[in-house]
């Protein structure tokens, strides 16, 4: 990585940390099971204690108004998936202090291949009803037993005093809880004492997040550092540290990994790269989103019109897996209709200053790749894109609002075979992939879903829901599919959240139901779920954002009235 060099002052102020981390991994270490599980509760205190300070933070870099929706998507991406992760990652290290493994209590399936399923979503009844509709699997690879699954599960908690070293975390810029979860999987998964050093756009969360972590920084195990780049090479680079994880994009990955330029693309050639220790990451790609033909309604159209767009414009585009292209059917009768709520929920979804770096760059560059690309109030929608010749759409990651549209022949069966092909060969990265079909569709597929769910090579399947929804699920797997490497990373390597601490899983699949309720009732759905809050056009995001981790903090029966009244609000 091509960097100015740190200053004295930063240097000195890297080693002082890394220093500290080295003697903190014997005190890491010495920590047992029950004491590692109170250090969890311990964190989701703080985090609650510090949730309107977080999101203010946020909103602040993301330069969002009081009183906006939006600020729904700060709740529920930032405190609330730390207050979940820390409870259900506390339940797996007490069930291996009391001799269980943390797989106990969840139910088992099997799925397509040989593999084994492990359902993770719903767990317990408040899922059900927060959720209802919902639902996810962990899919273990071919071969893997139940009871090789059950042995393995714990990973580093099940030898707690065998530390694995100096681990360094490299946050992410966009979602906030990306930073903590990441530090607490290398605590827990990998048994690793952790540097992390916070993306510059998030230097305005150091207070929260140093609070948050409180517990972990004063046992020895974590230290939070600000600075650019150059702070950045100092600590991967650093011989205290063995391991290096990160989330980004493919490009500073490699950057990170065979320096930047034309020397960086060199080394990445020769398979000679400037950082050789291990490092894995959470990368993005293009994410599609499937859309099967079949018979809806109006208001079906306009609703998955409105989660497609959500998947495009959550957080303003900046995420990971947000949907880059749709995929639909060119045969498909109601194509065009589906098109016309498409443009119209992208130019209706609320607007928002373009807060991350660049974003604004990589708009004009879509619309110099495909001039006849319609502007959607500041969101490009590039319709027609040609599979066979589709440009930088499906290979490059524009992290910003632009959307494309390719058309695949066939009815339902003919255009999710050639989808999948061209999901799994034609797009860049394999992080997330949406199918969204109506349930008629579904039933007519039979047995064939699922084996294109186990063909299709992504981290995490969603069907009738975001693969964001994998993101929430503390229990769930959350990383590219299984098999990049450095010099090929695609969408990175490892997996992080994974709460019951699954030795390698291989993806998630998570469902959700076609229509929100009352609407989901009338059509024979067994979903009381009405539009989620995280869709961008949701009134009461905010509000139902705040109440869901005011009850991740303390979850009780009282507080379900006032969350279930605002999210139909909605």
């Amino acid at each position: 990585m091509t960097t100015s060099a740190p200053t004295a002052e930063q240097e000195a102020r890297v080693d002082r940390a890394l220093a500290e981390l080295v003697r903190g991994e014997a005190a890491w270490a010495a920590c047992d099971l029950p004491r590692r599980a109170r250090l969890l509760e311990q964190v989701r205190a703080a985090t609650a204690a510090q949730s309107e300070a977080w999101v203010r933070a946020a909103a602040a870099y993301k330069r969002l108004p009081d009183g906006s929706p939006l600020l729904g998507e700060e709740w529920m991406s930032g405190p609330y998936p730390v207050l979940t992760g820390t409870a259900a990652l506390a339940e797996s290290v007490r069930a291996l202090a009391g001799g269980r493994s943390p797989v106990d209590g969840f139910s088992l399936a099997e799925a397509p291949g040989g593999r084994v399923a492990v359902r993770v979503l719903p767990h317990g009844i408040h899922d059900r009803l927060l959720l209802s509709g919902f639902s996810a699997e962990v899919w273990m690879p071919p071969g893997v037993s139940a009871a090789r699954m059950r042995e393995r599960a714990g990973l580093g908690q099940r030898r707690p005093e065998r530390t694995a070293g100096v681990g360094v975390v490299l946050g992410a810029g966009n979602i906030t809880s990306i930073p903590v979860l990441d530090v607490l999987y290398e605590l827990y998964a990998h048994n690793r004492v952790v540097a992390l050093k916070l993306n510059p756009i998030t230097d305005g969360l150091f207070d929260v997040f140093s609070a948050v972590l409180a517990p972990l920084i004063e046992v020895g195990a974590v230290r939070i550092l600000t600075g650019g780049a150059d702070v950045g090479a100092r600590l991967v680079h650093h011989p205290s540290v063995g391991h290096v994880h990160m989330t980004g994009s493919a490009a500073t990955h490699d950057a990170i990994v065979f320096g930047a330029g034309a020397e960086g693309a060199d080394r990445k050639r020769n398979g000679t790269p400037l950082l050789t220790k291990p490092v894995t990451s959470e990368l993005g790609g293009v994410s599609p989103t499937l859309v099967l033909p079949g018979a809806w309604s109006e208001a079906d159209l306009r609703f998955q019109a409105e989660h497609v767009a959500t998947q495009r414009l959550h957080n303003g585009g900046y995420n990971c897996v947000a949907s880059q292209v749709v995929v639909i059917g060119s045969d498909w009768a109601q194509k065009d209709r589906f098109l016309t709520h498409l443009r119209a929920a992208l130019a209706q979804a609320p607007t928002r200053p373009a807060y991350y770096p660049g974003s604004d760059d990589r708009v004009r560059q879509a619309l110099d790749a495909y001039p006849d690309a319609r502007v959607l109030d500041e969101r490009v929608l590039v319709e027609g894109v040609d599979p066979s010749a589709p440009g930088p759409l499906l290979t490059t990651e524009y992290f910003a609002p632009v959307l494309g549209v390719v058309e695949l022949p066939g009815n339902a069966r003919e255009f999710l075979d050639v989808a999948v092909r061209t999901a799994n060969e034609d797009f860049a990265g394999t992080l997330g992939v949406n199918l969204i079909a109506h349930p008629g569709t579904l039933a007519d597929l039979g047995p064939a879903l699922d084996e294109a769910i186990a063909e299709l090579r992504y981290g995490t399947v969603a069907v009738n829901a975001w693969t964001g929804v994998g993101y929430l699920t503390a229990n769930a797997s959350w990383g590219a599919f299984p098999g990049h490497t450095v010099d090929d990373v695609q969408s990175g390597i490892g997996v992080v959240h994974n709460a019951i601490l699954l030795d390698g899983p291989e993806r998630t699949v998570v469902r959700g139901p076609f229509r929100p309720a009352p609407r989901s009732l009338v059509h024979g759905e067994l979903s009381l779920s009405p539009k989620p809050p995280w869709f961008v056009g949701n009134r009461t995001a905010a509000g139902t954002g705040r109440l869901l981790a005011d009850f991740a903090a303390a979850p009780r029966w009282s507080a379900l009235p006032g969350i279930f009244a605002s999210a139909l609000r909605g």
